[in-house]
């Protein structure tokens, strides 16, 4: 017996919404229909970002520091930073050398008694933003011009000096974009998608009339796919644990 040969499975918006409405019982019939179900996917994802390091998220980026200049702004979809070193004679085979920097808290880095003071940066605060939206015509500077959305910020501390280059290296947690129109495939990995197909079940059914019986069965079901999803999502490298060495003189 011959195979298929080929595994590009995937489903695209429309499909997820069918299938997400043939586990409430129902069936996709309106645009409404589709309107819901998408602002839905869209709530879905807010939540999978509060739920943890979410791996095909990560993106690394780099930020030229210049002297004088301690505040620079992150990519607007970003939602945290997870690592972050300040690069010294980048591009040089013998000289690039990545260096730690520390994150700080605001309340730490208020406590910094002179914020001018230049050198090689050690130390980083994180400035996340709220999300807040703006009327593009009074958005503050740092907003994205088109969406008025506050971007992140990062702050490093000594402001940087004119002795060598720095870069600040980093690996961000983006944003999963948006549910597109119908066509669209989605900004998850194949083993998020029977995930995110239950997921979607369950939201519907707390706002289909009638699909209130299914709840039970529908939130055990996403519970269960996510936890499978989630385990499978994660760094496999060996971690090693080094004990702290304490010593008396």
């Amino acid at each position: 017996m011959t195979t298929s040969g080929t595994s590009s499975f995937n489903l695209d918006l429309s499909e997820i919404i069918e299938e997400a409405f043939e586990r409430c019982g129902s069936e996709l019939r309106s645009g409404y229909d589709h309107r819901t179900a998408r602002r839905s996917l869209n709530l879905l994802f807010a939540d999978w970002a509060n739920r943890g390091i979410n791996m095909w998220t990560i993106e690394q980026g780099t930020i030229n520091l210049v002297q004088g200049t301690n505040t620079y702004v992150l990519p607007v979809d970003t939602v945290d930073l997870i690592e972050h070193q300040i690069r010294t004679g980048a591009g040089n085979q013998y000289t690039q050398a990545d260096l730690t920097i520390t994150r700080i808290s605001v309340d730490t880095y208020a406590t910094i008694p002179n914020k001018l003071a230049q050198g090689r940066p050690i130390q980083v605060w994180v400035n996340r933003q709220s999300g807040a939206t703006y009327p593009t015509a009074t958005a503050p500077s740092y907003a994205n011009s088109t969406t008025g959305v506050d971007a992140p910020q990062i702050t490093v501390w000594p402001t940087p000096d004119g002795s060598q280059s720095y870069q600040f290296v980093y690996w961000r947690l983006r944003r999963i974009q948006d549910a597109g129109d119908g066509v669209n495939t989605f900004d998850i990995p194949f083993r998020m998608i029977s995930c995110l197909a239950a997921g979607l079940a369950y939201y519907l059914a707390l706002k289909i009339p009638g699909a209130e019986a299914r709840l039970p069965i529908l939130k055990q079901q996403y519970d269960e796919a996510w936890e499978m999803a989630a385990t499978e999502d994660r760094e496999k490298a060996a971690q090693r644990f080094v004990p702290r060495r304490m010593f008396i003189t």
